[in-house]
């Protein structure tokens, strides 16, 4: 299961923080299809948001085709977002593991580390395409 976290003071509106996570968890594993997301009133519970906010979110992934809403049991998801370069063996991820042991022998933080990471992938996918810019 997932568990959400909402950094209110991150400008992004916390029903798309919902989304991403759900969406990362999608590319990293955490989540495959057919597992069940918390309930809008436990996410709330976890996250002191409002139960509507996290139902804009399980919307917008019912519409982008990750959940399906099924009336009285929840919120499942229906397809993977994982691809191929997650393998344990792929270059990609051989590369990223060797950037966070190098992070963490120069003595980053598991914190520092993401918000270096976020701070890169901002910058890169910021254009209006949603590619990276050269």
């Amino acid at each position: 299961m997932v568990v959400f976290r909402i950094e209110r003071r991150s400008g992004v509106p916390a029903y798309l923080q919902i989304v991403h996570q759900v969406e990362q968890a999608l590319r990293m594993g955490a989540l495959s299809e057919g597992d069940r997301l918390p309930t809008a009133a436990q996410v709330a519970a976890d996250t002191k948001v409002n139960p509507n906010t996290t139902l804009k979110a399980y919307r917008e992934l019912e519409r982008s085709g990750l959940v399906e809403v099924r009336q009285g049991a929840g919120t499942f998801i229906t397809r993977s977002l994982a691809a191929p370069q997650d393998e344990p063996d792929s270059p990609l991820r051989t590369r990223l593991a060797d950037w966070m042991r190098e992070a963490a022998a120069v003595g980053l933080t598991e914190r520092e580390v993401t918000a270096l990471f976020e701070r890169v992938r901002a910058q890169l996918f910021a254009s209006p395409s949603g590619s990276a810019q050269e």
